[in-house]
């Protein structure tokens, strides 16, 4: 028999309130030991809480869902507290006493969801992300994925896959029939109508831009400004800034929300040659890693000498002593604040066009890795005549799509996956 579990699934204490969850085979008898009755299913009752002495734990609200159509698939319990650290302790504790009852462990009420079939493996991803999500465009892409999008997807795909599959066996089950035909004329259309839905799942942006932010990188030479600029964009003075050439020697990052998308602005080492100094030499290293890295560079060297597809920056507009650039994107002074609107915009319009689409799915490296093997697979059916390796074909695209999500995985995926998650969730 499963073991029954237990934790606290809302915020950590002291909190207005403190649900502990419960969620087993001995949920229905938990209820039974602290609130004396297990009140009818799905409706909220008072009551007292008693430990195994008679002594009052609390008055909490306590709730009832027997299983399967629960959150889990399992008996399910909810004690409702008051969420004080003390309290949520001492109900812990007395659940804790339980025969058959323990504390749960990291993603464990979920794992059990999707071993129940509750949810599939590309929902719990979701969930997983919308449980990390800061920004509004991460929230909605989350709730996108946990609300099935592109598990339908998979679905409808893993469909199409089958009938063609079923056409492929039929002929190889009963080619000698007068009355088996041979494949209908649409058959090589629908195979390359699917391979063109996946190439444009593939083609939509990462998930793991949608996680980290859209990276922008400041880059140029020693003193060009990029430090003073990079605490505008951030709105902190989280790098320090001085006349002194070098003062920035490594790579400083900062997650910042604009508009409700998500970036990472990089600040970093002046790029020079010939310098003697080897800590610098190494922060000019990494400083060029992190310029092949990011999603935008914002050039503030000598115009023309940034990498390709870099934006030209005047920076430092308010010195005298400059020498402008001809043709710079923008022109710009972090200090007076002269033309920061305009950058600001101008980076969250970029980002904007590189995130996700609302109603579009963006995939982590699984799900594409998995997508492209399906790809592959039926690209090579469609290069196919043989009716033994075209089903060859077919059946290793449908074995990725249901290791998409989760009918056949790894417990070392699924270790990965439920441990990103909380106690309790």
């Amino acid at each position: 028999m499963m073991d029954t579990i237990f934790a606290l699934s809302s915020g950590a204490p002291p909190a207005g309130i403190g649900v502990i969850r419960v969620s087993g085979p001995e949920a229905g008898r938990a209820l039974e030991s602290l609130a004396g009755t297990v009140p009818p299913e799905r409706r909220a009752r008072m009551a007292s809480l008693r430990d195994t002495d008679g002594s009052v734990l609390d008055q909490a609200l306590v709730l009832w869902f027997p299983g399967p159509n629960t959150a889990t698939g399992e008996d399910l319990a909810e004690f409702h507290l008051h969420g004080g650290r003390a309290v949520i302790a001492a109900v812990e504790n007395a659940l804790g006493r339980i025969s058959g009852l323990r504390r749960a462990q990291a993603g464990e009420f979920t794992r059990r969801a999707f071993a129940n079939g509750r949810i599939d493996l590309a929902e719990a991803e979701g969930l997983g992300d919308l449980l990390s999500a800061e920004t509004e465009l991460q929230r909605r892409a989350a709730m996108g994925m946990a609300g099935g999008l592109l598990s339908r997807k998979v679905e409808s795909w893993r469909a199409q896959l089958l009938i063609l599959s079923a056409q492929i066996e039929s002929g190889l089950d009963f080619d000698d029939e007068d009355d088996v035909t041979v494949l209908p004329a649409t058959f090589t259309q629908e195979i390359s109508e699917l391979t063109h839905d996946l190439q444009e799942a593939l083609a939509a942006p990462s998930a793991e831009l949608m996680r980290e932010g859209f990276r922008v990188a400041l880059a140029g030479p020693p003193n060009a400004g990029k430090s003073t600029l990079f605490n505008a964009l951030v709105e902190s003075e989280a790098a320090i800034t001085a006349p002194l050439a070098g003062t920035t020697r490594d790579v400083l990052t900062r997650p910042v929300s604009m508009e409700g998308i998500p970036f990472t602005f990089v600040d970093m080492a002046g790029l020079r040659t010939g310098s003697s100094d080897s800590v610098e030499v190494i922060g000019i290293e990494r400083a060029e890693a992190e310029i092949a890295r990011a999603d935008l560079v914002l050039w503030l060297g000598p115009e023309g000498e940034g990498p390709a597809g870099a934006w030209e920056l005047d920076a430092q507009c308010d010195r005298q002593d400059r020498i402008g650039k001809k043709a710079p994107d923008f022109t710009l002074s972090a200090l007076t604040g002269e033309g920061l609107t305009a950058l600001k915009r101008a980076i969250v319009e970029e980002a904007r066009g590189k995130m996700p689409a609302p109603g579009e799915t963006a995939l982590n490296r699984r799900q594409r890795d998995l997508l492209a093997d399906a790809l592959d697979s039926l690209s090579q059916a469609s290069e196919q005549s043989d009716p033994l390796i075209l089903a060859e074909n077919f059946r290793q695209a449908r074995t990725s799509f249901d290791r998409l999500i989760g009918r056949t995985s790894t417990e070392d995926v699924l270790d990965a996956l439920f441990g990103r998650f909380c106690i309790g969730k």
